[in-house]
């Protein structure tokens, strides 16, 4: 039968279109689902940000009348501006092993592309870098996270079938927790706290944070992140969304901030429990019982071993000087009293050595690698 593509124009489509990915997963021990509220709101044009500067359509496949892949097709104006680029991007891309149905979904992400001025297709991508990246190329026995997507390990046999190239890589390390501080990051956080006249600042009230670094939080990132593959500046409408969303849910005690003696932020870093078991038992969803595994394991004493490594910005002129050794000789000891037993670094892009670079005095195991392909539209 031949394969029918369907663009999703309603709100029972977006729904098979979401919940496609789960189903595929299910019984996959390493898939991590996403949680379909927040899914509902990424796919939503009034409810997402990032629809003041970007584009989209989703589509899905059908084999015989069932649903046999999907894919969304994005345009980021704000990033092709920023660029200097005509691409359009494939992102949210899953389909059974036939390269007919990867074939057709690709080539209807190009063919939208196409018809609005578009020369290039990338991917996999989503609307910005809050959304996930990358296809995996390595580690498919490693259980996957919430801030990134799981996928089969013939996907990116597909992509070369479909001559696709390697764009970009990203590299995601397992960062076991030391008993103590490594001696050496300890003199480094010394010495970077006295000479640059830095302190740490924590908070008890998220409100209170929200209130006095929200977004200056936000805004550094902007700066931090301005020089990393397809990053496009947060809108103030996307940082007024996150800071409304993302900081009530994240346990103040892993929130260590670094300002100067003028107050002004120069570095942040935001870790959490994992997540990934929790949204596994949820099946993705709230309601009726996903929010007590979610609540569970954020704020419960018997919560994961695992915890994710979100957010980590520094200040430009300040990087490579050691303020990292700063944010985790402050994190260190709080890990260790919530009994966290290694970190998930989530991806860092291969040639970001200044990144990489923070894990030298800590046991590291490179585990997982995820790729984002280009290919010219013809």
């Amino acid at each position: 039968m031949a394969i029918t593509i369907k663009k999703v124009s309603s709100k029972k489509e977006l729904h098979t279109f979401i919940r496609f990915n789960y189903y595929m997963y299910k019984d996959n021990p390493y898939s991590v689902p996403d949680l379909y509220d927040d899914m509902l709101n990424t796919f939503n044009k009034k409810k997402n940000a990032a629809f003041d500067f970007c584009d989209a359509d989703y589509f899905l496949a059908y084999k015989d009348g069932k649903v046999v892949g999907r894919v969304a097709a994005i345009i980021n104006h704000r990033a092709n501006e920023t660029w200097n680029k005509k691409n359009v991007r494939f992102g949210w891309i899953d389909f059974i092993d036939d390269i007919e149905v990867s074939s057709a979904l690709i080539n209807a992400v190009e063919e939208w592309g196409k018809a609005k001025g578009m020369d290039h297709i990338q991917g996999p991508l989503g609307f910005t870098d809050f959304d996930a990246e990358g296809m995996l190329v390595e580690g498919f026995d490693q259980l996957s996270t919430m801030a990134t997507t799981y996928n089969h390990p013939y996907y990116p046999a597909h992509m070369e079938q479909l001559k696709f190239e390697k764009e970009a890589d990203w590299v995601e390390f397992k960062i076991y927790i030391p008993e103590s501080i490594p001696d050496k990051h300890q003199r480094i956080s010394d010495i970077v706290q006295k000479k640059h006249k830095l302190r740490v600042v924590k908070y008890t009230s998220s409100r209170k944070l929200a209130k006095d670094y929200g977004q200056a939080i936000f805004e550094l990132m902007n700066e931090a992140y301005s020089e990393l593959y397809g990053y496009s500046a947060l809108s103030q409408r996307q940082i007024d969304q996150y800071v409304k969303m993302y900081l009530p849910i994240v346990d103040l005690r892993m929130v260590p901030l670094i300002v100067d003696e003028n107050d002004e932020l120069i570095a942040v870093g935001i870790s959490m429990p994992s997540l990934s078991e929790a949204l596994q038992k949820s099946h993705g969803r709230l309601l009726p019982f996903g929010w007590y595994y979610l609540l569970k394991a954020l704020f419960m004493k018997r919560r994961a071993k695992m915890l994710d490594l979100l957010l980590i910005a520094v200040k430009p002129a300040y990087q490579n000087k050691g303020v990292n050794a700063l944010l985790f000789s402050d994190l260190i000891p709080v890990y260790q009293k919530l009994g966290f037993i290694f970190a998930e670094s989530n991806p860092e892009l291969e040639m970001n050595g200044r990144v990489q670079a923070q894990w030298e005095y800590f046991k590291t195991e490179q585990h997982k690698r995820r790729r984002a392909f280009v290919k010219k539209i013809e």
